[in-house]
């Protein structure tokens, strides 16, 4: 388990992108009571619609840590975020990441979290001694979100649906597989920084044997016709083992995110793809539902995606930040109230604003 220091200070720096500040919108969205303010360069920077603030102020309103908030492409961080990083350090906050590089990588910042007392965390180290995945069948039931990109929703459909199964009275766990997640839940494993050899079984681990009733909900990483990070979704599909896949699409998306080049494939081709792979490992997966992030859509549109979606792949349509779930808790249950189409009223949920 990972013990941070709370409240925290959200670091987003110059980024200017929602999309590359999706870890800071997580955090403030299901960890919002922990989330003292934000750190911006300049108003130019992406805003949380949290207060700003420098390390000095937010040490001194009782913060602990300072969370890097963004995840650009390659996990790479900024020099010009180190004068940052390590006046946060100074004023004794501990520095939380999700990022590939390593934080003691960063000069002078090992030295000035010795002097101050502070921790550096990296949350995207994977444990040690990973087994290979065995294949053997595990007993539980288990949920698997995958998608038709990434940064399109799967990690809010899994937290969501965790809530949604709870209230519905079954036994139910978020299981993280990126920083984000792990932030937020306090435990988890980077999928995308496993060796690629170790990670079905990496998702074995994750989801051990359990009782027959309980539900394990795992965060699903990539698509699996990613020109870049198909390798992680296809691993963590075979070693998840699931029972149910929810299939998480954004409306209007036309390409990969920041892969111009290469259009996205139909709700129907990816479903399909994602059945055959995770059958390998469990003969009886089934699609329970479609997620869909309509953040930029008006009621009526919203009304006409799910509509559409749900049509397209016969299972219930919902966003998980604006719509029931109901429909969708049904099907993934295997209740005989689950209808193949599920048109709820769109109104907002208490939680967020940005999937």
């Amino acid at each position: 388990m990972i013990e941070l220091r709370k409240p925290y200070l959200l670091f987003v720096g110059d980024i200017s992108k929602r999309l590359h500040a999706k870890t800071a919108f997580g955090i403030r969205d299901w960890s919002r009571d922990s989330c003292i303010g934000q750190f911006r360069f300049s108003n130019a920077a992406v805003d949380l619609g949290l207060p700003d603030l420098g390390p000095e102020d937010a040490a001194a309103q009782g913060a602990g840590s300072l969370v890097i908030g963004v995840a650009p492409i390659g996990g790479q961080i900024p020099a010009a975020w180190h004068e940052g990083l390590i006046a946060a350090a100074r004023a004794g906050l501990d520095i939380v990441s999700g990022m590939h590089m390593l934080l003691a990588d960063i000069p002078g910042l090992g030295e000035m979290a010795r002097a101050s007392g502070t921790r550096l965390i990296d949350v995207r180290v994977p444990p040690r001694h990973i087994p290979v995945a065995t294949g053997r069948k595990r007993t539980g039931r288990r949920l698997l979100t995958v998608g038709t990109d990434c940064a399109l929703g799967k990690k809010y459909t899994a937290l969501a649906l965790t809530e949604a199964l709870r209230r519905a009275g079954a036994n139910a766990d978020f299981r993280a597989t990126g920083q984000t997640g792990i932030i937020i839940a306090g435990s988890g494993i980077p999928m995308d920084a496993v060796v690629s050899d170790f990670i079905a079984g990496a998702a074995e681990a994750l989801s051990p044997d359990a009782s027959e009733a309980h539900w394990d909900v795992i965060e699903g990483q990539g698509a699996i016709y990613h020109p870049a990070f198909a390798g992680v979704t296809l691993g963590l599909i075979h070693g998840s083992q699931p029972d149910v896949l929810v299939l998480c699409h954004e409306p209007g998306r036309d390409h990969f995110h920041s892969f111009p080049d290469f259009p996205l494939r139909s709700l129907r081709e990816v479903a399909d793809s994602c059945l055959d792979a995770a059958r390998v490992t469990n003969a009886s997966a089934r699609l329970g539902a479609v997620s869909l992030n309509t953040s930029s859509l008006d009621d009526a549109a919203c009304a006409e995606a799910l509509e559409r979606a749900s049509a397209e792949l016969g299972v219930p349509a919902f966003d998980p930040l604006r719509t029931s779930m109901d429909g969708a808790v049904a099907s993934i249950l295997g209740r005989h109230d689950a209808r193949a189409v599920v048109m709820p009223a769109v109104h907002p949920i208490s939680f967020g604003g940005s999937h």
